[in-house]
């Protein structure tokens, strides 16, 4: 390891663990768990930064070697989280690893061509979607997943070995559990065929479905043999941007080896939004409700509005312990619902804060709206899906301040 290198990670783990040990983090910390323990004591704030482009510039970062990089740069994507935006991030005493895995993708490939834009940016994509016909989906093999363990535990001790004196490094194993059904169901046969094969051959959804969720619980089962899984019962993201604070996992006769019921999975289906309730849950629910009922609380939804079809999704998923409240969701319809019972996870309109300049206004009106729809709930506000903000970084602070100004 060069010098540089060391100087640079070792600076960034003095400062992480100088701001880790501040008060406020434990504060943040046990007021998260009584948000999700169902008892909040307010609502709770939180700008998702990983997917703003720049937030963190390629020339702020000094690390030669290749994965100190990496870690340099979720480093000071934290750091500057905390020491610029003023939420409720929360920022642990310990720097945690992941297992590094591999998989084969269904035995047909899914690749995709991204697109860039005028500015450079290449967020666009398209798949190849290599299921054409009901007949294709007989060519689907189950992943093959491969963990990385010698590669992680080199990364790992790369890193301990720079500054496990100054903060702690972690092998974490998993972190938040996305099935992605739907998702993977779109990416193999396309948007159309997914809406027309309702119609046309029904059949072949239910065994492309079965698929997906056959394949997903057996690389669950797997990790969980495998002793791989880590607790997200912290701040790890085990939804829609929300961390997995609570109180209630593990599970009381946890011993120590974590099982898939002491964790949180996040649940979802965006690709189904324009499909009745009814064939949703005739097509697509069963599948996506069997998967997580392996798991001991669940976050459910993303971008997909709910509203027509919570009490369908709740009944089948009855441990779901927060949902996503997304701009394409009846707000107040969900206020009603939920209630005391279900976390309401607010996510804001991402265009208002997004581009050249900042909608101020409506931002207002919009968490405004959201306070008075929620005002019986549990609420965690949750800002994502902001891309490009043109490196003004200053007006994530003031999102944030005039969150807490209409909150108080």
């Amino acid at each position: 390891m060069i010098q540089k290198d060391r100087e640079t990670i070792r600076g960034l783990a003095s400062r992480w663990m100088e701001l880790a040990n501040l008060p406020v983090m434990g504060e943040r910390a046990r007021m998260w768990t009584a948000l999700k323990d169902l008892h909040a004591e307010r609502p709770m704030v939180l700008f998702e930064t990983w997917t703003v482009e720049n937030y963190v510039r390629e020339d702020e970062l000094f690390c030669e070697n290749e994965i100190l990089r990496r870690y340099e740069r979720s480093m000071r994507q934290a750091i500057r989280q905390v020491e610029e935006i003023g939420d409720d991030y929360v920022l642990e005493p310990v720097f945690r690893v992941l297992w590094e895995t591999t998989a084969a993708e269904y035995g047909v490939g899914l690749d995709f061509v991204r697109a860039e834009d005028n500015l450079g940016g290449n967020l666009g994509f398209h798949y190849n979607h290599p299921i054409k016909t009901p007949g294709d989906i007989a060519r689907l093999k189950h992943n093959t997943w491969k963990i990385e363990r010698a590669r992680t535990l080199e990364n790992a001790k790369l890193l301990e070995d720079a500054i496990g004196d100054i903060l702690p490094v972690m092998i974490q194993g998993t972190d938040c559990f996305l099935p992605y059904l739907t998702g993977d169901l779109y990416k193999l046969i396309g948007n159309d065929n997914l809406l027309t094969w309702l119609y046309d051959a029904p059949d072949a959804i239910h065994q492309a479905m079965a698929f997906l969720r056959d394949d997903r619980l057996m690389l669950y089962d797997w990790l969980e043999s495998e002793n791989m899984l880590g607790l997200n019962n912290n701040s790890i993201i085990v939804g829609s941007g929300s961390p997995g604070y609570i109180s209630s996992l593990p599970q009381p006769d946890y011993a120590g080896q974590v099982r898939l019921k002491d964790l949180w999975v996040w649940s979802e289906s965006q690709e189904t939004t324009m499909i009745s309730p009814r064939m949703f849950g005739e097509f697509f629910l069963p599948y996506i409700a069997e998967v997580a009922r392996r798991f001991g609380r669940v976050y459910y939804g993303c971008c997909d509005p709910v509203h027509d079809r919570w009490e369908l999704i709740h009944s089948q998923i009855p441990h779901i312990g927060a949902v996503s409240i997304s701009p394409w969701c009846d707000q107040r319809v969900m206020g009603e619902k939920l209630g005391k019972e279900v976390v309401y996870s607010r996510k804001p309109k991402p265009w208002l804060v997004s581009g050249d300049s900042t909608d101020w206004e409506g931002l207002q009106k919009d968490v405004d709206e959201t306070v008075q729809a929620a005002r019986d709930c549990n609420l965690e506000i949750i800002y994502r899906d902001v891309y490009r903000i043109h490196e003004d970084r200053p007006r994530l602070k003031k999102w944030a301040d005039l969150v807490r100004s209409r909150i108080s």
